[in-house]
């Protein structure tokens, strides 16, 4: 899906106008929605959402659940065809940013037909190329990045670290220099910095080179979730011949359920209620990550070691080792039957008593906000994160691909809300017995109440800073201004 957002000016008799264009894929759309909401029900703007449908039938669900809230107007613009553009193998990064380029023509068409012109342009992290229509308008120009502040910085000095590190990164002796921030650790480098040579790394560089040149940046996390980050990327002797752009945190801006979770229950629901409280570990690798079938099994074969509730979104694994074989798809291929023969024998009549298995989707947050949820095994994508946080879960960090490895070091190092492997598992398989001792350390033993106090109280800051005068409530309200 695409989605950008622009915002009128509120002189007058003008009518406030909010658009949105948000990059493909349900992990960047639905930050872009949930700041859409933020700006219709906050500034009282008009919104319109600009979306070009992929092939994933979680996006359409969530499409028409947001639909159904009538606060914003949703436009779909024909989906490109890019096939004669890039490898059928090209890695997302590249497909994201070639899709993101060829759309701007159909776009532009339709922002140009708009009744009431736009006045202020919010663009995604992928959208930078059309940042340039907002000089045609005369209007500002912003860029959301829905992720946390560390991704900023790292995306900002990447430029410097190109002309500094002459190799591969990764072949590098010692951790990345970033001013002001925490050095890092080579194994957390995102995707686009493992090969050079690859297009997704000239992807990701022009995006360094190019968001700078916006008139501000929003994030989606907040003052008081990172702190020493956010003075860092303000402080002019470090950054000012970087970026010059104010930084707005406006998060946490999280998927929020359209129903009470009382309502129409399922037989998901109905089991939850009759968990004791904070008993069940919930897993899912978002709406990209797989796994391999070897890994199902040591997870599936970890769990019944551990003898922990849970509930588990089960997909189809992917023969060879690739973490985001379903970004584009997720969804599309729930099939129980099939699922049910990836995992070990005699593990499912254990699971009849102990958990539940779900099929390529589940509504997460539902579930995290249940009272029986204790524990999140989740991939770290930026969003999942968010939403544990602020229903008060903390996690184990099982990080596949894009920044999720360094998404993994901040909750482990920084937050210390959660516990990881010692192994990578997007680098190696993650044996039975770690996982029975990461599902214990969590569910169980006295490290895991820590990290449930600690994580609740990150969750009454996320609370607070949306309050009257909290932290991005006033980010947002100067954003307006």
């Amino acid at each position: 899906m695409l989605a950008l957002v622009f915002v009128s000016d509120m002189e007058s008799e003008m009518e406030t106008h909010v658009v949105l264009l948000s990059s493909p894929g349900l992990g960047h759309l639905t930050p872009v929605l949930e700041l859409a909401k933020r700006l219709a029900t906050l500034s009282n703007s008009k919104v319109t959402i600009f979306v070009v449908p992929s092939l994933s039938a979680a996006e359409s669900l969530v499409i028409q659940s947001f639909m159904s809230l009538n606060l914003c107007r949703i436009i779909l613009l024909p989906p490109p065809d890019i096939s004669h553009l890039v490898h059928a193998d090209a890695a997302v990064v590249t497909r994201i940013a070639v899709i993101m380029r060829e759309i701007k023509p159909a776009f532009s068409s339709a922002v140009s037909a708009l009744s009431v012109p736009p006045t202020l342009f919010i663009v995604d992290l992928f959208g930078y190329e059309s940042m340039d229509f907002a000089d045609q308008f005369k209007i500002p120009k912003f860029v959301y990045i829905p992720s946390h502040a560390g991704f900023l910085a790292l995306t900002l000095y990447l430029p410097v670290l190109d002309e500094v590190v002459k190799g591969e990164y990764v072949d590098e002796k010692d951790a990345l220099f970033i001013p002001g921030c925490r050095p890092l650790q080579l194994e957390d480098v995102v995707d686009p910095m493992l090969c050079r040579s690859d297009q997704q790394y000239l992807e990701y560089l022009n995006m360094g080179i190019k968001i700078p040149m916006a008139d501000g940046i929003l994030l989606n996390t907040w003052e008081e979730l990172e702190p020493a980050t956010l003075a860092a990327l303000r402080n002019d002797k470090l950054w000012g011949g970087i970026s010059k752009a104010p930084i707005y945190p406006v998060g946490p801006t999280v998927t929020t359920p359209n129903r009470p979770i009382d309502s129409n229950k399922s037989e998901m629901f109905l089991w939850l209620d009759k968990q004791p409280s904070e008993s069940v570990l919930y897993i899912s690798f978002g709406s990209g990550g797989i796994l391999t079938k070897e890994q199902m099994r040591e997870l599936a074969l970890g769990l019944q070691l551990s003898q922990q509730r849970f509930i588990w979104v089960v997909r189809t694994p992917v023969v060879a080792k690739s973490c985001d074989g379903s970004f584009f798809t997720v969804g599309n291929d729930c099939n129980d039957e099939r699922l049910a023969s990836y995992l070990p024998e005699g593990f499912l009549d254990w699971s009849n008593n102990m958990g539940l298995i779900i099929s390529d989707w589940a509504p997460q947050v539902e579930i995290l906000r249940h009272q029986s949820v204790g524990g999140f095994l989740s991939h770290c994508g930026w969003n999942s994160t968010l939403e544990s946080i602020t229903h008060g879960v903390p996690l184990i960090a099982w990080p596949l691909y894009a920044e999720q490895r360094m998404n993994a070091t901040l909750l482990v190092e920084e937050l210390k809300i959660a516990v990881r492997s010692k192994t990578l598992p997007s680098k190696e398989i993650v044996g039975r017995e770690e996982i029975k001792l990461m599902v214990k350390r969590l569910m169980v033993d006295e490290e895991g109440h820590t990290m449930r106090a600690r994580v609740k109280q990150l969750k009454l800051s996320g609370e607070k800073a949306w309050n009257h005068n909290g932290s991005s409530f006033k980010a947002l309200a100067q954003l307006m201004r």
